[in-house]
């Protein structure tokens, strides 16, 4: 730009000078003036060149910013692109008629509502083969209580923490390492394949307001272990592998079977039997229609805190087999579980002397358990604008179908039967409602009914 500028005054000065020279030669001046002219418009020529070329940078830098502007962008989304969240929870009420103690058969009504459970799910993506996934639990409305074993009392003591009402616990705390569709790993506090509630356990997955009451009495609650597992998918079928840390029999109990021997309760897990656990699907449960087979085993007794109190293995094992049908308006879930223990009268027999466990009339333990349940439901959305669901359900549960020795009780073989239907005001929450009647094996026993309503709700960002 300086050379150009200093072109144009050395012209100027040129012309002066050729204007000083007009008087005393004519001819001079006229090439003077030629080549002054000359001169101007190559300088215009530049100077327009000149303009152009700072258009074209001024051009070029806005675009560059914009670039950047854009780049940075893309890098904030794609930071918290790998974060995932999900939450899902449900509150109920109840009113059942009660019995007060296992010698009871006169009925009490009460009514009840119930803070169930809100799960918050958080995710983060590392890279395309590796994620992690951390699921806490707030059951009841409150934290909890957590047992802890003192082996240096004089008997040795199971110490009570009580900190408030309810339940807070982490359900899943898992990494993953899955290069391909057909093979993962992961390990850390992991869903066993055991049961449809650990698959089918948000609130707009069971037609019921609450989940499965025959599950309930055999297994763990959506059940989660220590451990490190496989899985992966072929074609359509779906398969798991897993070998985790086992059950406590010093909590087995006459009403639930194994469920209550799940080592949640504890601070610390004892792993000193581990247990195994395989799913094979064909289908996808989570998505509609599927059926699967899945088996657990795994040894007990040197879980205990005081493993000496018994002799045998205290084995358990567990055969579950569950189908789906889910196909336009139609609706169709069953399952039915077997399980077998074995040394079920030792354990009957420890878990009555242990002091501490105090497991009062409910020690007696079945060496063979059993529970199914099948729904059915319609969904009335295809045929009316009203996105309502209308159901039927069975549960039915014995978790002392066979016994070591003697009979069995008949007091804790249940059947419900129960109608109901699920309303979805919006696609992320179900408004439930159910009525039902519960049936006691024992003749003595009247029949009950019971009523619940119920409202969930799940979401993923």
């Amino acid at each position: 730009m300086k050379t150009k500028l200093s072109l144009l005054a050395l012209c100027i000065a040129g012309f002066s000078c050729t204007s000083a020279l007009a008087a005393s030669n004519p001819a001079q001046l006229e090439q003077a003036i030629a080549k002054q002219e000359a001169e101007l418009n190559k300088l215009k020529h530049d100077l327009a060149e000149l303009a152009a070329q700072q258009k074209m940078q001024q051009a070029e830098q806005e675009k560059q910013a914009e670039v950047v502007a854009t780049t940075n962008k893309v890098l904030t989304e794609s930071k918290w692109s790998k974060f995932s969240f999900k939450s899902y929870g449900s509150m109920v009420y109840t009113s059942d008629e009660y019995y007060q103690n296992v010698q009871d058969t006169s009925p009490e009504r009460r009514g009840r509502f119930d803070l169930e459970r809100i799960v918050t799910e958080f995710g983060y993506q590392f890279n395309d083969e590796w994620d992690m996934e951390v699921e806490i639990e707030y059951e009841h409305g409150g934290t909890g209580t957590a047992l802890e074993y003192d082996g240096f009392d004089e008997f040795g003591e199971f110490e009570t923490e009580v900190e408030a009402g309810g339940e807070v616990m982490i359900e899943k705390a898992e990494l993953r390492y899955r290069p391909n569709d057909a093979f993962g790993v992961k390990f850390g506090n992991i869903h066993l394949p055991i049961g449809l509630t650990s698959i089918l356990h948000k609130p707009n997955q069971y037609l019921t307001v609450q989940r499965h009451r025959s599950e309930a009495a055999m297994l763990p609650a959506v059940w989660n272990e220590m451990g490190v597992g496989i899985f992966g998918e072929m074609a359509n079928f779906h398969y798991q592998a897993q070998v985790v840390s086992g059950l406590n029999s010093e909590y087995f109990r006459t009403y639930d079977w194994i469920a209550s021997g799940h080592q949640k309760r504890f601070e610390h897990v004892n792993a000193d039997e581990l247990a195994y656990a395989v799913r094979l699907d064909y289908g996808n449960f989570k998505q509609g229609s599927a059926v699967g087979v899945a088996y657990y085993y795994g040894n007990t007794s040197d879980n205990r805190h005081k493993s000496n109190k018994v002799s045998g293995d205290g084995t358990v094992s567990i055969l579950a087999i569950s189908g789906a049908f889910v196909q336009g308006p139609w609706i169709l879930r069953g399952q039915y579980l077997n399980g077998t223990l074995s040394d079920a009268d030792a354990i009957t027999q420890a878990n009555k002397t242990t002091p501490g466990l105090k497991p009062g009339n409910f020690a007696q333990l079945g060496s063979e358990s059993e529970a199914f349940f099948v729904e059915a439901g319609v969904d009335l959305s295809h045929f009316t604008p009203v996105p309502i669901t209308v159901f039927a359900n069975i549960d039915y549960s014995n978790p002392l179908a066979d016994v070591d020795t003697g009979t069995g009780s008949k007091r804790y073989e249940n059947t419900w039967t129960s109608i109901g239907i699920n309303y979805f005001p919006i696609p992320e929450i179900v408004i439930k409602a159910e009525a039902g009647r519960q049936q006691v094996a024992m003749s003595s026993i009247p029949d009950t009914n019971f009523f619940a309503l119920g409202v969930g709700y799940q979401f993923s960002l």
